[in-house]
């Protein structure tokens, strides 16, 4: 499958969370998010632009591999493939006897809204802030995909400069 999103810096979550209610946008959750990224022993992921994290939440454990960023959507696009597992610290045990390493920690907690194929996160952030980020996830290439986040965000005063760094990347950046 293939990710493709906008994430944008905003100053508050109030004024989008506001529009979102007043489209009646379905609510699907708030959660708490401890993601928990490693390095692999034969490439190093940040020079080939992969991710690896466990994800845990409330109520269970995510790993998801994040592949090479596309850059000819003009947004955040990447093949992502995610699997529940029974236990993340058993999963991780695993990941550190073949020899990755933990490389970062992120914390954030998530709002989560949904309007028709379109996912929207408003996101505050341990250490960098409040964020929010609107998603499709495509079968393939969607050209319609971009114009159409980009119509949301729009439509919901949603501006800045698009960024193309993981939050991975940019708790890396202030280190």
């Amino acid at each position: 499958m293939l990710e493709i999103e906008l994430k944008v810096r905003v100053n508050s979550l109030d004024p989008i969370r506001q529009n979102l209610e007043n489209r009646h946008a379905e609510f699907r959750g708030k959660q708490h998010e401890h993601d928990i990224y490693y390095n692999a022993p034969h490439r190093d992921f940040r020079s080939t632009d992969e991710a690896l994290r466990v994800r845990y939440t409330d109520s269970h454990a995510l790993v998801t591999y994040k592949g090479k960023k596309l850059r000819e959507y003009g947004l955040k696009a990447r093949e992502e493939l995610n699997t529940a597992v029974e236990s993340g610290e058993v999963f991780e045990q695993i990941l550190t006897r073949l020899g990755f390493t933990k490389t970062a920690e992120v914390n954030k907690w998530r709002e989560n809204y949904r309007l028709g194929n379109t996912s929207f996160a408003l996101d505050l952030v341990d250490g960098l802030g409040t964020f929010v980020e609107i998603e499709i996830i495509a079968q393939n290439d969607d050209a319609d995909a971009t114009k159409q986040i980009q119509r949301y965000a729009k439509e919901m005063g949603i501006c800045g400069e698009p960024i193309l760094a993981s939050y991975l990347e940019l708790i890396q950046s202030t280190r």
